[in-house]
């Protein structure tokens, strides 16, 4: 194959599949009149960059009800959801403490995006992370997990009461690693001896085990129902970010609850919200079947967090897996937006909060994650149609809007 010619270089091809990458030297200046007037610097890291996302105008809601329907794009953190923040907070705030030290790891009970975001941040802390998660969560977040140098373990659905819950599994192995790391240290002080440290333990009625990093500092339960890390993520950060993206000029946030972090942190910052997803017939040990006999998963809160009960709230809205498919596919077709189903749940919300107030308010919402991780389950066609779910709407129908 003959050399790809460019001005004043030659890059030889040697494979049938090739790139060509362009560079430039730049001699002159730019058009400063072109440039804002905001300098801005680069951010520092990974870390630095995740936050002060953007907020958008989700147009074909917009002009459907006649309310602004904005949309805060946290599927733009690295990480890839909200969940970034909250990883963040989480991990800072557990090395503050003492509670977490470099070389230790961090585990979590989640159904996917706290625990990607939790190996994509763990690493720029010096820590390692193990997640445990439900075995029906969508595969490819598992996989993910472990792209980022995450270990995974997953697990059989069961309600949050059984001690074999993901949560609680999680809090264990954590105990797990600093016992691990005690037994380590004594054999060190006592004869110079390095441990091989490991934990061991039977998922699927097959015996695994955990090698946990060289001289490993001992487990840290994330806990993101329950440590307040949560809420104050939002607090301090989603919530002030949003008054000042919309000029403190808004009349109502909408959001479902997973842990419930996201809703409590803004709306106690915002004072000025309608609705998540709980009511007194999920309360914690009264369904008998898991959390996920719904596809829209990571919010369906089922008991009363510690974050939760944070929040302030006017009312509350109610949600089915349908209208969130449809609420997706219409976003997709009419926005361009192609987002996950906690995202369209969302959105669902905010179409029902600008039905209940009337035209001419505004209404802020949580973009939470994007479809990326949804592939195998929420966008995947064959999968809906198996649980009667097959999207049917040519508009916004499914919400009596014609």
């Amino acid at each position: 194959m003959a050399p790809v010619r460019t001005t004043g270089a030659i890059v030889a091809a040697a494979a049938i599949s090739m790139a060509v990458l362009s560079y430039l030297f730049s001699s002159k200046k730019p058009n400063l009149a072109l440039l804002k007037k905001k300098k801005k610097k680069p951010r520092n890291g990974l870390i630095d960059a995740i936050g002060n996302t953007p907020l958008i105008r989700i147009n074909s809601l917009s002009d459907a009800t006649g309310c602004e329907i904005l949309g805060k794009c946290e599927f733009l953190n690295p990480g890839g959801s909200v969940k970034d923040r909250v990883a963040v907070k989480i991990i800072e705030e557990a090395l503050e403490s003492g509670k977490l030290a470099q070389g230790g790891v961090v585990t979590e009970g989640s159904a996917g995006s706290t625990a990607i975001s939790l190996a994509t941040v763990a690493p720029a802390y010096g820590c390692k992370c193990h997640v445990v998660i439900p075995d029906d969560a969508a595969i490819e977040k598992s996989q993910i997990i472990e792209s980022l140098g995450a270990t995974v373990e997953r697990v059989r659905p069961v309600s949050i009461t059984h001690r074999d819950h993901f949560v609680n599994i999680a809090r264990r192995r954590a105990l797990e690693a600093n016992e691990a790391a005690s037994k380590h240290r004594k054999a060190n002080q006592m004869n110079g001896e390095s441990l091989e440290q490991t934990i061991d333990y039977t998922t699927g009625g097959e015996k695994q085990s955990l090698a946990l990093p060289h001289n490993c500092k001992g487990g840290f339960f994330a806990d993101q129902f329950e440590n307040l890390a949560n809420f104050r993520a939002h607090y301090e950060g989603t919530g002030p970010e949003i008054w000042d993206q919309t000029g403190g000029s808004l009349d109502a946030f909408v959001a479902a609850a997973g842990t419930g972090g996201t809703v409590a942190g803004v709306s106690r910052f915002l004072q000025v919200t309608r609705g998540v997803m709980y009511t007194r017939e999920e309360a914690e040990g009264q369904r008998l079947k898991n959390p996920f006999d719904t596809i829209t998963e990571g919010i369906g809160i089922n008991r009363l967090t510690q974050n939760f009960m944070m929040a302030k709230l006017d009312g509350a809205f109610r949600g089915t897996d349908l209208e969130a498919v449809e609420m997706s596919r219409f976003l997709l077709k009419n926005d361009g937006l192609f987002l996950g189903s906690s995202s369209a749940m969302n959105c669902v919300g905010a179409v029902r909060v600008a039905q209940s107030i009337g035209p001419g308010h505004t209404i802020v919402t949580i973009l939470c994650d994007s479809g990326m991780r949804h592939l195998s389950k929420f966008c995947n066609a064959e999968y809906l149609s198996q649980h009667g779910l097959t999207p049917k709407a040519i508009g916004l129908e499914f919400l009596g809007i014609r």
